[in-house]
């Protein structure tokens, strides 16, 4: 027995040494890296990653980067990416010490991070231990993760606040909770620091070949200026940044009987809010139209989000809203009764993929709109399979769509006067309104390979594992050709906050 208490001594000393040991080195690797900025909040989190990196390396910063969204990607300097390996496929934040291990061997001047914790100890553990990051990020506060975070909107920021620096700088563009959030700050000597979302203008914002918003543009200018990379050149890295694979994205497919649909995938903007955010935008671009028809997808782990999509259903005005998944009774008995008669229940979970989706064509006319909300797992990907194998269509070039004609080129639908259905067109101006990128309104995927058959743009930096090889022991590596400035606090900062009169 004396013998077994011995070996059980031994190993834990031998795992106490090794706990000591991979924390020094994991300390020493945060020591290589200047500028870490942790990306935390409800809604947007992959989006502004990948603007803050894209900004960043605009400016000439060597940047590495990491999201977790829809697929976990590992961004190199030169924008290139692989997924994360996760073993068991099981997500778990000590992933982020191996990250930030292969950040550290290409001595980068930032690393950008998306939280991945939910559980507020988590978080705080994420930032203090982890990443212990200069820059914060905290982009919203939306309802969601609940059961978690807390009941109330309140609890939720507070839970948040928990990723904030202490004696760093936090970047935020939530403007309801922000006086909560300022507490939260105040108490951990953190900065906080509102990201006007109305100091980002229409044409910045149409220079994108995907879909975003002035709040994750705002954010991600902000987190640049605060490292030194003026306005412009942001923009520019920004919009030369490849997108999230769970970007907001319009797709257009003939479906049998030759019926035109153009379907918008919003399942990743899953509470009530920002659907609705996702949705009013895609109709103010004039992206998708009238008629307007909704599938909610439901899961039978997500009955209390499968009733917040159903409540929204006044508010989308739509002509018709498909369930699927399961179970659908809860999505369809949380709509108002006065909308009921247009829910069409398709089915469980178990219904055949080909037999929802010919009864949902079905119900649709010769060319109308659909939006997939609520959660993607089980049926949605199985309607996402589905149209995937539908051929697609190109918009006629008089379509009366958000560049039906050039005077209005970037404007919302609402702000362009109806002329009429036989009236004359406008005269196009003599010089177009801005440099128009890809088309945002383009298939994902093509969007992309134009976008990686451009030649690249020259960058300020070299590859440092391709530059030379790694120093002898013992000696320090090479200085960089650019090396950031620390950062001292504006006395005359340009950014306030909502409601300061200066």
């Amino acid at each position: 027995m004396l013998f077994l208490y011995c070996v059980l001594l031994f190993c834990c000393l031998v795992m106490l040494v090794a706990g000591v040991v991979e924390q020094r080195r994991h300390y020493a690797n945060l020591a290589h890296i200047p500028n870490r900025v942790l990306v935390n909040g409800i809604r947007g989190k992959s989006s502004i990653t990948r603007l803050c990196a894209g900004a960043l390396r605009g400016g000439g910063l060597l940047t590495v980067a990491k999201t977790t969204g829809t697929a976990a990607r590992f961004i190199h300097p030169d924008a290139t990416e692989e997924p994360v390996y996760r073993k068991f496929g099981i997500a778990n934040v000590v992933e982020q010490i191996g990250i930030v291990r292969r950040a550290a061997a290409y001595r980068p001047h930032a690393l950008v991070m998306e939280c991945m914790a939910v559980m507020p100890a988590l978080q705080e553990i994420n930032q203090s231990k982890l990443i212990q990051s200069t820059i914060g990020v905290l982009c919203n506060v939306r309802e969601d993760h609940v059961a978690e975070m807390g009941p109330t909107l309140d609890d939720i920021a507070r839970s948040l606040s928990r990723s904030m620096p202490h004696g760093g700088i936090c970047v935020t563009a939530e403007k309801e909770r922000f006086h909560v959030l300022q507490e939260e700050a105040d108490a951990r000597n953190c900065t906080l620091v509102y990201a006007d979302p109305d100091t980002v203008s229409d044409e910045e914002l149409r220079g994108f070949s995907w879909f975003t918003f002035k709040e994750n543009v705002a954010i991600a200018l902000t987190v640049a200026e605060l490292l030194g990379v003026d306005r412009e050149t942001a923009l520019q890295g920004m919009y030369d940044a490849p997108p999230d694979p769970g970007v907001l994205s319009v797709e257009r497919y003939v479906a049998p009987g030759g019926k035109r649909v153009r379907f918008a995938n919003v399942f990743a903007a899953n509470d009530p809010e920002s659907t609705l955010m996702n949705i009013n935008q895609l109709l103010d671009l004039g992206a998708v139209d009238r008629p307007l028809n909704v599938v909610i997808n439901c899961r039978p782990d997500r009955v209390e989000r499968n009733g917040q999509m159903g409540a929204i259903v006044p508010d989308l005005m739509p002509d018709k809203v498909f369930v699927i998944g399961h179970p659908a009774k809860s999505a369809i008995d949380a709509i108002p009764a006065e909308w009921r008669g247009r829910a069409v229940d398709l089915g469980g979970d178990q219904r055949d993929g080909e037999e929802f989706m010919n009864e949902l064509i079905g119900h649709l006319g010769e060319s109308s709109s659909l939006v997939a909300i609520g959660n993607i797992h089980g049926q949605g990907e199985i309607l996402l399979e589905h149209l995937a194998e539908l051929p697609g269509f190109e918009d006629e070039p008089d379509r009366d769509g958000p560049y039906r004609d050039e005077p209005y080129r970037g404007e919302p639908r609402a702000a362009a006067p109806d002329r009429g259905p036989a009236g004359p067109r406008q005269a196009a101006p003599a010089q177009p309104l801005y440099v128009p990128h890809l088309d945002p309104y383009a298939d994902l995927t093509a969007a992309q390979e134009a976008r990686y058959a451009q030649p690249p743009v020259p960058r300020q930096y070299v590859h440092r594992q391709h530059q030379h090889q790694h120093p002898p022991h013992g000696q320090p590596w090479p200085p960089h050709p650019y090396e950031p400035q620390p950062y001292e606090p504006d006395p005359n900062p340009q950014w306030q906050s909502p409601g300061d009169p200066r």
